[in-house]
């Protein structure tokens, strides 16, 4: 069964994302980020950015393009369909929206922030997890800083 793991309190996704990001590949782990195209834009361009001497290696999939064979080992695909994704190992969802086919994909990370609307469909995501009996895990952002 998927093991779903919920990021609360988040005070800023696409922060946190870059470097959940980079810590997944430096342990050797294959991510799919899915999320409106808008957002996958902005996470691809911070992924270029956001540290001066690391890079995470990411692809960005877009619509029907077919995959060019020399990214498929690519560790990192930011995608919309994640049913055309290369792999099948960790889903990062960034959007607020619950994903179809994250049950195919061995880990999910949801993410949700400190307030607001996206929260509010966190908390649906989390009771559609839960009433079909999957186990969830929590971290508290929010909590994990103040230690």
């Amino acid at each position: 069964m998927t093991e779903i793991s919920f990021h609360f309190n988040v005070p800023d996704r696409m922060a946190y994302a870059c470097r959940l990001l980079r810590k997944a590949v430096r342990r050797g782990a294959r991510v799919v980020v899915t999320a409106p195209e808008p957002v996958l834009v902005q996470l691809d361009r911070q992924l270029w950015t956001f540290e001066p001497v690391d890079f995470v290696p990411h692809a960005h999939a877009r619509g029907a393009e077919p995959l060019a064979p020399r990214l498929r080992d690519t560790p990192v695909w930011l995608t919309g369909a994640v049913h055309d994704a290369p792999h099948q190992d960790v889903l990062l969802n960034m959007g607020d929206a619950l994903v179809e086919g994250f049950e195919s994909f061995a880990r999910v990370i949801e993410l949700v922030p400190v307030d607001g609307p996206s929260r509010a469909t966190g908390r649906a995501r989390w009771k559609h997890y839960a009433d079909r009996g999957y186990v969830l895990l929590k971290h508290d952002v929010a909590q994990d800083a103040s230690a």
